[in-house]
């Protein structure tokens, strides 16, 4: 007899497949992960005219000591057909992770691919946030992107002046104007801003600083108004003060009474009507004093 070849060996396992090829594993894994958005990438499966689809499972540190290596399905990937996942809702911890991918076609499906490195959330690349620096009247503005609940600013902020001294201001999330402080006109200010990430203790680099300045005549003109307009009050409260000191001095001093006929002086009339002119008189001169005065100021 003849003695079996490589080549009968290989016709043998293609008749247990049912005639049908192997099909191959996902290659190339990678994962790229920039602010805390982690994204595992891998070379597509090749079937000419067919759609393959893809599992991808996570395995943390939790997983792997105390489950007996348990493997999870990935929340947003199982299957996928991009030869991509995002697996940020997976990696919810600081520990390394293990990452693994297999492509399906039908009932067939490749081996497991593994990610050659463990990843770890601390390992993300955190870039300057993007800021608007503007003004609200006379205050400072600065408005800075939404990078998710995870993300805190530290603001620094400062006159562009020889030795100013700069403030720095904790902004807890983005995409909100905050009013950083009042601007003297004709000066120029400037900000800049990091991120900070609490669960992992990190800090991005400072963006690039914007500047705005307020111009020179926009505070006097401020000022002129509001002087014109406590003139105009002034021009109405003071001769209304004027006037009701005149009344109160009026029926303070000449109150008009009527005395009963028992209380009434018994001296001779002549005496009587000189003693009343005389305090009539004296009310009048307070009154015309008050009057005159109303009439001056107007």
């Amino acid at each position: 007899m003849a003695a079996k070849g490589e080549g009968d060996d290989e016709k043998l396992a293609g008749a247990c497949l049912g005639g049908a090829d192997v099909l191959p594993a996902p290659q190339n894994l990678s994962i790229h992960s920039t602010n805390m958005k982690h994204v595992l990438t891998w070379t597509p499966v090749i079937v000419p005219g067919e759609r393959i689809h893809y599992s991808v499972e996570y395995q943390g540190e939790y997983e792997s000591l105390y489950l007996s290596h348990v493997w999870i399905p990935s929340h947003w990937c199982s299957p996928t057909e991009g030869p991509m996942c995002d697996v940020t809702d997976d990696i919810t911890t600081t520990v390394w992770y293990n990452l693994r991918v297999r492509a399906t076609l039908g009932l067939q499906t490749s081996d497991w691919s593994i990610l050659e490195h463990g990843f770890n959330r601390n390992s993300t690349i955190l870039t300057p946030p993007k800021i608007e620096v503007t003004k609200d009247g006379f205050y400072l503005v600065i408005e800075l992107e939404d990078l998710g609940p995870q993300f805190e600013f530290h603001v620094t902020y400062w006159k562009s002046e020889p030795d100013a001294q700069a403030h720095i201001k904790v902004v807890k999330s983005g995409n909100i104007p905050v009013h950083l402080e009042t601007m003297e006109p004709g000066v120029k200010y400037c900000a800049k801003a990091q991120t900070f990430v609490k669960a992992i203790e990190r800090c991005s680099a400072f963006s690039q600083a914007e500047c705005i300045e307020v111009q020179g005549d926009a505070l006097p003109l401020a000022l002129a108004l509001f002087a014109f307009v406590g003139f105009l009050l002034l021009l109405i409260v003071v001769p209304l003060s004027i006037w009701k000191m005149g009344q109160v001095l009026r029926y303070s001093c000449c109150p008009t009474v009527v005395l009963p006929d028992t209380l009434k002086i018994s001296n001779s009339p002549q005496k009587l009507i000189s003693y009343r002119r005389e305090e009539v008189e004296a009310c009048a001169m307070s009154v015309l004093f008050s009057e005159e005065l109303l009439k001056a100021w107007i």
